[in-house]
């Protein structure tokens, strides 16, 4: 369907090395590698690594890297946590490393890191530590959900940078008021800055879930990737606020329909095209630490939903 190609493609950054799935990082790259061949492809990011741990991924993982002049380089997103500056050099020198341009970064395997994700609280962060990161790398940085975020959106987008929204984790006070969900994706809209959401989001429709893989887990109420870009996406089409938190609060998968040119959420419709734009300009990705988690229950979604049309 050309409304949930839309909604998916690049949809899902693979964080496999981190909670609740905290795979090693061999296992991880394979996963990664593997799902590049699958079938869903088309709905898979960027690989997800702490800078931290680049030698290891190069030692684990460079079997299964891309090699040759047809192939493909995988992306990395890379997350620092410290030292910015010192981060700058890693970067440039692992990817002079692995080129596509050079023979010999060819021969290493075919990686590139063009995406960072960083912590800011105070505009000062945001602005000291997006300087001293490499030209040609995309910021995500992380910022506080809760109070007035409009001062930091609006430092992001003087310095080109991108938003990222913690939407959950494996504790139950990770998980963020709903309302302020959606007054961060607003004060994106308003300034422009796309965002990326994180962790929480395993399953399309919000609901109740465990917390962790643990079959002793708690269970909790979690957001649902659907929830989270269906609402984004009716922000960008100039929906109110208070609709789009309906929408995130939304709770009843069969309140979703899905058709070939359009999604529906109860009374509204959302062409394909639309959802196409806001995920280019504007609601770009989610991390997750299972790639095939949140793809085949959505999948499973639009089964039921189409059967039950019919």
């Amino acid at each position: 369907m050309k409304s949930i190609d839309a909604l998916l493609t690049g949809l899902v950054d693979y964080a496999g090395l981190f909670p609740p799935a905290s795979e090693d990082m061999r296992p991880a790259l394979e996963n990664y590698a593997a799902y590049l061949r699958g079938s869903d492809r088309k709905a898979l990011g960027r690989f997800i690594v702490p800078i931290s741990r680049l030698q290891e991924l190069e030692e684990s993982g460079s079997d299964l890297m891309p090699r040759g002049p047809k192939s493909r380089s995988w992306h990395l997103s890379v997350l620092i946590s410290e030292d910015v500056r010192a981060a700058r050099g890693e970067i440039l020198k692992f990817n002079r490393r692995h080129s596509s341009a050079s023979s010999k970064g060819g021969a290493r395997g075919r990686v590139v890191i063009d995406v960072a994700e960083l912590k800011a609280s105070t505009v000062g962060e945001i602005d000291h530590q997006s300087a001293d990161l490499p030209p040609g790398i995309t910021a995500y940085f992380e910022i506080p959900s809760s109070g007035d975020v409009s001062s930091l959106v609006k430092a992001l987008a003087r310095v080109s940078a991108r938003a990222k929204i913690r939407t959950g984790g494996v504790t139950p006070e990770a998980f963020p008021p709903a309302h302020t969900i959606i007054d961060f994706m607003s004060a994106c809209r308003r300034e422009t800055v796309p965002f990326k959401a994180t962790a929480g989001l395993h399953h399309p429709v919000r609901g109740e879930y465990r917390l962790t893989y643990e079959s002793n887990s708690k269970k909790w109420m979690m957001y649902g990737f659907l929830n989270v870009f269906i609402g984004a996406v009716l922000l960008y089409a100039g929906e109110s606020d208070d609709t789009a938190l309906s929408e995130l609060e939304e709770s009843d998968p069969s309140a979703f329909s899905f058709e070939e040119e359009e999604i529906q959420w109860r009374d509204k419709r959302i062409a394909a095209e639309q959802i196409r734009a806001a995920r280019a300009e504007f609601a770009i990705s989610f991390g997750s630490c299972s790639f095939r988690e949140p793809i085949d229950e959505l999948a499973r979604l639009t089964r039921r939903a189409k059967s039950t049309i019919q």
